[in-house]
């Protein structure tokens, strides 16, 4: 078992002991339903091209694929949020492995709907040291094929844990990525992917860095 897997087990524990019953059911319903949606199968896959994007970062310094694409290849991290226990670890877990990343000539940037501000406090708060950026209204997400909406059944358990969507993400659509992680090479195409809707399931970080 990966480091990331490990960490990700102790927190099941954690919040299996902390939060209701009921939440965690509605949790669970909620990732079923999205199995029959068929994420995985309509979504970008390795082979494709990705498209193009510029996206503001966490200062709202706007920045460019095609640029970051000529000095070598790109990781691309989907992510739900600062909210999400789940996103902050995966994220902590690449900042560990930046160097090696680095070494690869790969760089690594993560995207998430949240607007700019929340981005900068989640760097501040995990001392990242790669790039955050903003898809305002999952507009990339959405050509990739990886949106979906959260169910209105699911919502009220959300907003009992504290967690506002509109707040972060600054609409009231409550439409999410689901968590992927895509390599892009030099020349635009997907060289390799990993997409989950059961948001617990993350990237094994080390077999990522073996395949750059």
């Amino acid at each position: 078992m990966d480091n990331l897997a490990e960490q990700i087990e102790e927190l099941n524990h954690t919040l299996s002991s902390q939060l209701p019953e009921e939440i965690f059911k509605a949790f669970g319903k909620s990732i079923e339903e999205l199995k029959t949606e068929k994420i995985e199968e309509r979504s970008l896959k390795t082979g494709d091209k990705m498209p193009e994007f510029i996206l503001p970062n966490a200062h709202g310094k706007w920045v460019s694929s095609r640029e970051i694409l000529t000095k070598g290849k790109m990781i691309l991290a989907f992510y739900r949020g600062s909210w999400c226990p789940y996103c902050n670890l995966e994220l902590k877990g690449l900042q560990d492995h930046l160097s090696e990343i680095k070494n690869k000539n790969a760089a690594l940037v993560a995207i998430s709907p949240q607007s700019p501000d929340h981005s900068l406090t989640m760097i501040e708060k995990n001392d990242l040291e790669f790039e955050l950026l903003t898809d305002t209204h999952n507009t990339l997400a959405e050509k990739l094929g990886i949106t979906f909406q959260l169910q209105e059944f699911v919502l009220p358990y959300y907003k009992a844990l504290g967690i506002e969507l509109e707040h972060y993400n600054k609409n009231k659509s409550n439409t999410l990525p689901v968590p992927a992680v895509f390599v892009i090479d030099e020349n635009g195409y997907v060289i390799f992917r990993f997409l989950d809707v059961n948001y617990m399931n993350r990237i094994n970080i080390e077999e990522l860095i073996k395949l750059l």
